[in-house]
C-alpha cells in the first residue's frame, strides 16, 4: 500500500482533524483532576462500546496471559483496561502540555538508589520502559528526579509529530526516532540515559520468540544490542498510577543481570519477565490494546 502524502502548508484542511486533537489534549490537559478522571472514564467506556476490534484483541490478549480468569472476570478486567487506557489520554495530554512540577506532590519514587549508582558508572544507562496508559506521564514524572532521552515511534501526521516532538523534547532531553540506532548508542555513550520501549511486537526480522506470560512472543533484540555496543547497565523501571486514581509510583529495579549473556532469546526472555512482573502489579493499566502476539512461531495461526 502507497505511503500517505500530506501536504506542506500546516493549514490546509487535511490538517484541521490534528489541529482540533491538540487544542482538545491543550484543554484537557488544564482540567481539575477530578474532571480529568470523569472525561477518562468517559472516553474510556465510550470506546469500549464502540471499538469491537479494539476489544476483541484486548480480550484476546488477557484471555491467553490470564487463563485462570473466567469469562466475568476477564470481561471486567477488559472494561477496567479502557477505563485505564481512556484515562491515559488525559495524563498523556498533562504530560505533553503542563509543567510535571505542578505534580510532583502526587509522585513517590522509589530505588533511585539503583539509578544513582548507574549513573556513577559513566556509562549512560538504558531505562526500560513499558507501554502502560501512564507511559507519557509516568516520562514527564520521571524527568523531576533524573534526566533522560526518549526513543519514539514518529507520528506519520506531520502536524502531531511536531506537536509530539515538541512536547517529548519539553520533558526530555533528547526525542530520538527508533530507527536511529547511531544516535540512541552515541547518547548513551556520551553518559545519557535513554528511555526505550521494547514491548511491542515489531516483526520477525529483529526478533526472536521468547515466553511472555507463557506464551511464545515476538520479542526484540535490540535491547541487547544496545547494551552490548555501550556497555551500560539496562535499567527495569516500573510506573503506575495508584489505586487512589490520584498519585503515582515510580520505582527502578536493579539493572538486569549477567545482561547481555550473548544469547539472544536468554536476553529477550529477561526483559520479558520484567515486563510481565511490572503489569500483574496492575494489568488494567496495560496497552492490551495493541496485537502483542501479531507474530507467530512458523505454522501458528494467528491468535486474532
Amino acid at each position: 500500500m502507497a505511503k500517505k502524502t500530506y501536504p506542506p502548508n500546516r493549514a490546509h484542511p487535511r490538517y484541521w482533524g490534528a489541529w482540533l486533537g491538540i487544542g482538545l489534549m491543550r484543554a484537557g490537559a488544564m482540567l481539575p483532576w477530578r474532571l480529568k478522571l470523569a472525561l477518562g472514564r468517559g472516553i474510556g467506556l465510550l470506546t469500549w462500546k464502540l471499538a469491537k476490534r479494539r476489544r476483541h484483541i484486548t480480550d484476546t490478549n488477557l484471555a491467553l496471559c490470564f487463563p485462570e480468569l473466567d469469562d466475568r472476570q476477564r470481561a471486567a478486567l477488559v472494561r477496567k483496561t479502557f477505563i485505564a487506557n481512556g484515562i491515559g489520554i488525559l495524563e498523556t495530554a498533562t504530560g505533553w502540555c503542563r509543567d510535571p512540577e505542578h505534580l510532583r506532590h502526587r509522585v513517590t519514587f522509589k530505588g533511585t538508589e539503583h539509578m544513582e549508582r548507574a549513573m556513577a558508572q559513566g556509562k549512560g544507562a538504558l531505562i526500560i520502559g513499558i507501554h502502560f496508559s501512564t507511559l507519557d506521564l509516568g516520562g514527564a514524572l520521571h524527568s523531576l528526579f533524573f534526566p533522560a532521552d526518549v526513543v519514539y515511534r514518529p507520528h506519520d501526521n506531520p502536524v502531531f509529530e511536531d506537536f509530539m516532538t515538541r512536547a517529548r523534547r519539553g520533558i526530555f532531553g533528547a526525542a530520538i526516532d527508533r530507527h536511529d540506532l547511531r544516535g540512541v548508542v552515541r547518547r548513551i555513550k556520551s553518559g545519557h540515559a535513554v528511555w526505550y520501549s521494547p514491548d511491542q511486537d515489531f516483526g520477525r526480522e529483529v526478533s526472536v520468540f521468547a515466553p511472555f506470560f507463557g506464551i511464545p512472543a515476538a520479542s526484540i533484540k535490540l535491547t541487547a544490542k544496545i547494551a552490548r555496543m555501550t556497555g551500560a547497565p539496562v535499567m527495569p523501571l516500573m510506573f503506575h498510577r495508584n489505586p487512589d486514581d490520584r498519585t503515582y509510583t515510580l520505582e527502578y529495579l536493579p539493572p538486569l543481570e549477567n545482561f547481555p549473556s550473548g544469547d539472544d532469546v536468554a536476553d529477550a526472555a529477561q526483559v520479558n519477565a520484567f515486563i510481565e512482573q511490572a503489569i500483574r502489579r496492575h494489568p488494567e493499566q496495560y496497552l492490551w490494546l495493541h496485537r502483542r502476539f501479531k507474530t507467530r512461531p512458523p505454522g501458528e495461526a494467528s491468535f486474532y
